[in-house]
């Protein structure tokens, strides 16, 4: 074994609270990894949640965050380990951190198959896929919409409702996530004579758009869903875009037809769950469905 790799193993490393103040450092981190986030994207998923940094002399070499909806559930992600580190346990004291602030909450995540062994050793389990689309040559079709429904911009007088489709789509309370992701996001509403039924959100991450969440009525054909992406697409061609859907969206095959081909499936984990429950985690009511998340970190 090198001295410089002694040196390192005996080196102390710390564990604290993260701040704003580590945004830079965070970012630096995910780009060692080729993660796509930007600084901005940091800033937002710290803004609404808080976490952890594993800190050496030369500075930040680990993370950890959680987002808490409201007293029941959590989700956490944004772990990451620097690769000069991995291997000695950082990032399992990083997870046991957030899961000691967490408590009993029924608490999600999206493990990449790297990662999914440490999750399993701490008493997480498998509930459903993640399907990652992403590209930017698409032609999207023109979609059909039932008679009397049709799209319109959001409007400020949404967000009430935009909360409570949201909260009863995933099973998560929307009502700090979501506002703060309407000041940076722009909309669009699927309305039938005048009642907001569902919606799709698009703004800039990582190397360019992201749309999500997608809430929009279960169908068998998935139509309100696929009218609310195309009308994004359709404004977008040419540009760089990227959708999470959940593996039992139905649209999967749908996006890799028009030009999204799939590039990454993860795998979302529970912990605390009700026992004996049969996966995917049942997070959505029996009339509206999410079809896109928000990210793969806060669900």
């Amino acid at each position: 074994m090198s001295e410089q790799v002694n040196e390192r193993i005996t080196e102390h490393i710390t564990y604290r609270a993260f701040t704003g103040d580590d945004i830079a450092a965070a970012h630096a981190l995910t780009v060692e990894l080729k993660w796509p986030h930007r600084a901005d994207d940091w800033r937002f998923v710290v803004q609404a949640g808080a976490g952890f940094v594993a800190e050496a002399a030369e500075g930040v070499i680990g993370t950890a965050l959680y987002w808490t909806y409201g007293t029941e559930r959590a989700s956490l992600g944004m772990v990451i380990v620097s690769p000069a580190w991995q291997g000695r346990g950082i990032g399992k004291r990083l997870m046991e951190l957030v899961l000691e602030q967490l408590g009993e909450r029924v608490t999600f995540l999206h493990a990449t198959a790297a990662g999914q062994p440490l999750y399993e050793k701490l008493g997480f389990r498998a509930a459903g896929t993640l399907d990652q689309h992403q590209g930017a040559a698409f032609q999207p079709p023109l979609v059909s919409l039932p008679p009397g429904e049709r799209l319109r911009p959001l409007g400020s007088n949404d967000t009430p409702r935009l909360i409570a489709l949201a909260s009863r789509a995933c099973g998560l309370d929307r009502s700090e996530v979501l506002p703060a992701l309407l000041e940076s996001a722009d909309g669009i509403a699927l309305d039938h004579d005048g009642e907001l039924l569902g919606f799709a959100l698009f703004r800039r991450f990582g190397r360019g758009f992201a749309i999500g969440p997608v809430v929009a009525p279960d169908a068998p054909d998935s139509s309100r869903a696929k009218a609310l992406i195309s009308h994004w697409l359709a404004l977008n061609e040419g540009v760089f875009v990227r959708i999470d859907t959940p593996g039992d969206s139905g649209l999967t095959q749908w996006l890799d037809g028009l030009g999204l081909p799939r590039v990454d499936t993860v795998v979302k984990m529970v912990l605390n769950g009700p026992k004996g429950l049969v996966a995917p985690f049942p997070c959505t009511d029996a009339d509206f469905k999410q079809f896109g998340i928000i990210n793969q970190a806060m669900m």
